[in-house]
């Protein structure tokens, strides 16, 4: 069975948390799995995987995180095609804006999106937690 990536940035945590549920549901199905911080993955680790859970919060008017994630983004948006992307991320205000462009962005690369973007407002609560956990058990086997 193939390894999976799960890639995040997160400012006040809440991401962080979201990301580590997921890859708490993906390995309990005994797939392979490691956890990257935006900063640690680059386009070679990219080519090792053909699914990737990406995870940025909502930021400013409903954006990806502008300094880090966003342009790290960029730079592999044209390497996906093909690849089974997961999108998850929390957000403070909103309706979820930023999720449904960057769900756009994925659908435009040729990727395959894996359902609809995990969104979680502010701080995920233990419901919210496990719902993550099983968006990564999904995620294992899609």
């Amino acid at each position: 069975m193939e390894k999976i990536a799960v890639v995040y940035w997160s400012q006040s945590g809440n991401t962080e948390t979201m990301a580590h549920a997921i890859v708490d549901g993906i390995k309990t199905v005994g797939v392979e799995v490691m956890l990257y911080h935006v900063s640690d993955f680059n386009e070679s680790i990219l080519e090792n995987y053909k699914k990737v859970a990406f995870g940025c919060p909502s930021m400013g008017v409903e954006v990806l995180e502008e300094d880090e994630f966003e342009p790290f983004f960029t730079s592999v948006e044209n390497k996906i095609f093909g690849k089974n992307i997961a999108l998850f991320g929390s957000y403070g205000w909103g309706d979820g804006e930023w999720m449904r462009n960057w769900e756009e962005r994925v659908n435009n690369s040729n990727a395959i999106l894996f359902e609809n973007g995990k969104i979680v407002n502010e701080d995920p609560n233990e419901s919210e937690i496990i719902e993550c956990f099983e968006f990564g058990k999904r995620f294992a086997f899609c």
